[in-house]
């Protein structure tokens, strides 16, 4: 379901089963996701088991709905954490999954989270989460630098 011009009740549509598309807002989830540019496809969560790896639309307590990849499933919940951020953030109890990433859509291209090279990168970059915030450093000293040079 392709989202209105005006504000939706995105909570709310998935709760009564329906397919969201929307663009999220902030940094969060960047690189896999670009503010102002890309676009997700959010499922109903269902009685779909989420797992390691799942990109979930959540409602923090009494807040606001994150969009977040989720780290850790435990017996007390799930673990949070944007791709873009190091603090992992949770338990979150399973009634605030309300649903799961299903597409990506990127310059008019929609690009599904089953697709090869989206599962690869999603799996690096997970793995990677300890050590993301030196390699976002030496990205960005490198890019000072050529930017100096050229």
């Amino acid at each position: 379901m392709q989202m209105p011009k005006e504000k939706a009740n995105i909570e709310k549509l998935l709760l009564e089963g329906h397919t969201v598309q929307f663009y999220p807002t902030g940094w969060s989830m960047y690189p896999l996701l670009t503010n102002g540019r890309d676009q997700v496809i959010v499922e109903p969560r269902g009685n779909r088991k989420l797992r390691r790896g799942d990109v979930a639309l959540y409602r923090r307590e009494g807040s606001i709905l994150v969009l977040h990849r989720i780290v850790r499933v435990k017996p007390e919940g799930y673990y949070m954490v944007g791709d873009n951020q190091k603090e992992i953030e949770g338990p979150l109890h399973p009634e605030q999954m309300l649903g799961v990433m299903t597409h990506v859509i990127r310059k008019g291209r929609t690009i599904p989270v089953t697709d090869p090279l989206y599962r690869l990168y999603s799996g690096v970059w997970l793995m990677l989460r300890p050590v993301r915030p030196a390699l976002s450093g030496i990205a960005a000293k490198l890019k000072r630098f050529f930017i100096k040079r050229g």
